[in-house]
């Protein structure tokens, strides 16, 4: 199993990322002119090698219209005065009219829907009343651009990640001085292991770097054993005591064709929430972590039709789902069942067809059993373009690769 595993022992910010994730390209020259292309108004991308207490790493770099961005911090994502502060509306109408992947836009898009999510809670104000400050300038769109794109380069079958060190002290940013980690990189980083080990003063973690781990990582704890490939060091700005970079190693893992693992099921029963609603709250429980959500019909008081809504989530997300549940249902009590949960291991591989085009499949392996399955995404995209239903697509590439999914 292809594992990237992200050392964040001096926190994590969205540069600090590209730039490790930069350094294990196979050609990191090729992926730059790629983050060239996206077509962001006046960016340049460039990078740079430096040394931080000895270690070389990479800093990717973002120049808007010939200037880099930022008064340093002690990630480097302090920014110039001047830019007009930007909704999410704005945002989200300038990654629309970026070349990105679809793949690549969704994440970003999703990044973004939480940044402003967390930035709603830490102000007390509605998602359509935040202005993004830092995290809504173009070079912090950048980053996170960037390290969704280099992500997706590389593929990996999992991102682990270390628990998060936050620093320790306070931060000046365009609402004030604030304690560190400030309250939007708080919110993010709810269900997320983190610590200060209260000697390294300043922001080591970034509201953009909550984000991204929050999106990305699968789970957080030590590294797991896994055969090293390749080292990726990306660096921020300041200098520390100890080297300011984030460690990016990626390599192999063997897992069990069966796997066991201990899951939550959060259950309850509602007979007063529309359809649309419904649908609204199981969209946050899984950005909360949640890994299903299951809704059966059910008979409840006095004959009145409801639903019996199921969330399986690992222990790290229970409290913060919890949380989620009862501030997006109706629910006055929520069921807890801890469960074994037995899974077939599954990998995702990459399909090249003889036109050129790729094409990704699940695969399910175990307990004597094999299964693949298209990506849902992959066969529908391929089906708009060439005008076929999605039933004579999957059969057209079951035929071309010889295999039944």
């Amino acid at each position: 199993m292809k594992t990237l595993y992200l050392d964040c022992s001096m926190g994590a910010a969205g540069d600090m990322l590209a730039g490790a994730l930069l350094e294990l390209q196979p050609n990191p020259e090729a992926a730059l002119a790629e983050l060239n292309a996206f077509g962001i108004p006046g960016v340049v991308y460039r990078h740079e090698r430096l040394a931080k207490c000895g270690i070389a790493a990479t800093r990717l770099q973002v120049f808007v219209e010939g200037r880099e961005e930022g008064v340093p911090h002690p990630h480097g994502h302090g920014h110039a005065h001047g830019h007009a502060h930007r909704t999410l509306a704005e945002v989200l109408h300038l990654i629309g009219h970026l070349s990105l992947q679809p793949a690549v836009r969704e994440d970003v898009v999703r990044i973004y829907d939480a940044l402003a999510a967390a930035e709603s809670r830490a102000h007390g104000r509605s998602v359509g009343e935040i202005h993004f400050h830092e995290v809504g300038m173009l070079d912090a769109i950048a980053d996170i651009a960037a390290c969704c794109h280099l992500l997706h380069r590389l593929a990996p079958d999992e991102v682990v990640a270390s628990p998060v060190h936050v620093g320790s002290g306070t931060v000046a940013c365009a609402h004030g001085i604030l304690p560190v980690p400030a309250p939007a990189t708080a919110f993010l980083l709810e269900g997320v292991p983190t610590y200060s080990d209260g000697n390294t003063a300043g922001e080591l973690c970034t509201p953009t770097g909550a984000a991204l781990l929050k999106r990305f990582a699968a789970s957080f704890g030590p590294q797991p054993l896994m055969t090293v490939q390749a080292v990726g060091h990306g660096s921020g700005k300041k200098d520390f005591p100890r080297a300011n970079v984030v460690r990016a190693l990626l390599g192999e893992r063997s897992k069990p064709a069966e796997e066991t693992e201990t899951v939550f099921e959060l259950a309850f029963n509602v007979d007063d929430m529309t359809g649309e609603e419904l649908a609204f709250a199981s969209g946050q429980f899984f950005d909360a972590g949640a890994k299903d959500v299951t809704f059966t019909p059910v008979f409840m008081k006095k004959g009145r039709p409801g639903q019996r809504v199921s969330v399986l989530c690992a222990a790290a997300a229970r409290e913060t789902l919890l949380r989620v549940i009862f501030a997006h249902t109706s629910t006055l009590g929520i069921r807890e069942t801890r469960c074994r949960r037995h899974t077939l291991a599954r990998t995702i591989e990459t399909v090249t067809l003889a036109d050129g085009s790729a094409v990704r499949r699940k695969v399910a392996s175990g307990y004597g059993v094999r299964r693949a399955k298209w990506e849902a995404d992959d066969l529908a995209a391929r089906a708009r373009k060439t005008g076929a239903t999605l039933s004579e697509t999957k059969a057209s590439l079951d035929l071309t690769t010889g295999e039944r999914t």
